[in-house]
């Protein structure tokens, strides 16, 4: 229902946009920027930070294609018969993915099915959905609406695009729900967010969104001591231009957090209240820092209610170079959902970086952490809590304008208590070679 509400919003906003005339396809146009207009700082924006270079950088394109991918897992079926299994997978993928920018509107819009058959495991076949959608529009030259909707359907979370080990990075606070990873269950979640801002004076910006996102698990047996959560939030920010580069503001983020332990029903609801400082340099650096008080209220019947007190703390820097691209973001709050039932302290941290070697050749890299410890009091989440780390590193190679090759290799290591499902599969190796074939068309020519 969330996605076809957002699918709709889309096609309403993208009315006022197919009368005009639409640029080339490198994405300039005949208007050239307003000097006096505000970028909106990481912090607020919505927006995860570019993961190419400016080499690479394009809009006004159809894209199409497929991904042939043969990998070797090493720990597909953990503690099977007292010993792990490793099998060969081999994924095809079609994609899609369309891109249009004119002079008030800018959408992309991706869709990537999938299909995994393995060798010798064939019970743990799968048929994957994966769909995006990215819109900004301007409703006039002082006040911009955007939107994001990410739907995900998988038993296989190391070829997904929109997973946790994508190396995507962003400068948000952390308004979604946690992120326990279990490589091989069945899972479905999306996770959709809308903006509205409005740049009042020359040198003052308002805004206020909403974010909503849900996480079930399709099998119980794959899932075990994890639980279905839903979350939904709201937030409103005021920011002030100090200099041509430098930005302060103030930002308020609301969240509710429900999980289903078996008939009972857990809410978390945070209130957080961050201040932040942004430097935006040449509009392809940007540093942002953000700190403030945080409230935690939790409520599980017939349990009574508690209440907290906690700091927290948002960084993140990127860049965006020629032939090279660098994000990291650290965050601090109190969260749940996710899989986990209760509250907990959240310490993350996230890196990728993007080298363009050669016109033809590319190096990529990404890594991430996270802690959760355990705030609450509840007998049911006494034992939960732990660590995930990741990484995923990777060498790309185009041979002409059509066909590209890359291989990888990626790791998972997770260590949580009360959770059978992630203790009998701790640790997850994976090496690929993933063959490309895509072809391109330009619109607006």
């Amino acid at each position: 229902m969330l996605t076809r509400a957002c699918l709709s919003l889309s096609l309403l906003v993208a009315l006022p946009a197919w009368s005009q005339v639409v640029p080339a396809a490198t994405g300039s146009t005949d208007i050239q920027d307003d000097v006096y207009r505000m970028p909106i700082p990481p912090m607020v924006s919505g927006q995860a930070f570019p993961a190419t270079t400016l080499s690479e950088t394009r809009s006004n394109y159809l894209d199409a294609g497929l991904t042939l991918q043969p990998a070797y897992d090493d720990n597909l079926a953990p503690n099977y018969g007292g010993h792990p299994i490793s099998d060969m997978g081999y994924s095809i993928s079609p994609a899609i993915e369309l891109d249009q920018l004119t002079p008030r509107l800018h959408q992309t819009w991706t869709y990537r099915p999938g299909f995994t058959i393995y060798q010798r495991m064939s019970a743990r076949n799968e048929a994957d959905q994966n769909a995006s959608l990215n819109l900004q529009y301007r409703l006039s030259p002082h006040i911009t609406v955007s939107g994001q909707d990410t739907f995900l359907k998988s038993s296989n979370v190391f070829n997904q695009p929109y997973s946790a080990l994508d190396g995507a990075v962003s400068g948000l606070p952390p308004s979604l729900t946690a992120d326990v990873i279990v490589p091989f269950a069945d899972q479905l979640s999306n996770a959709a967010n809308a903006e509205l801002t409005y740049q009042f004076s020359r040198d003052g910006m308002i805004g206020a969104g909403g974010t909503s996102s849900l996480s079930n698990y399709l099998s119980q047996a794959q899932s075990t001591g994890l639980y279905d959560s839903n979350s939904r939030g709201g937030s409103a920010f005021y920011n002030r231009r100090l200099t041509a580069a430098q930005y302060l503001g103030v930002t308020y983020q609301y969240l509710r957090i429900k999980s289903n332990p078996e008939n009972e029903q857990l809410e978390i609801q945070t209130h957080t209240l961050y201040a932040f400082y942004t430097a935006i340099l040449a509009q392809r650096f940007s540093l942002s820092l953000a700190v403030g008080p945080q409230h935690v209220g939790m409520v599980l019947s017939p349990l009574p209610a508690s209440a907290s007190w906690t700091p927290a703390a948002v960084a993140s820097i990127s860049r965006q170079g020629e032939r090279t691209n660098i994000a990291a973001s650290y965050s601090r709050s109190v969260t749940g959902g996710g899989g986990l039932l209760g509250a907990f302290t959240t310490n993350s941290a996230g890196a990728s970086a993007h080298w363009q070697l050669a016109r033809t050749w590319d190096v990529q890299a990404a890594a991430a952490y996270a802690i959760y410890k355990n705030v609450s009091a509840l007998p049911l989440s006494s034992e939960q809590g732990g660590h995930s780390i990741s990484g995923t590193v990777s060498v790309g190679h185009s041979f002409s304008g059509h066909l590209s090759a890359q291989a990888g290799y990626q790791r998972l290591h997770q260590s949580y208590n009360g959770i059978a499902a992630i203790t009998s599969d701790p640790d997850s190796d994976r090496e690929y070679i993933s063959i490309s074939y895509q072809f391109t068309r330009p619109l607006g020519r």
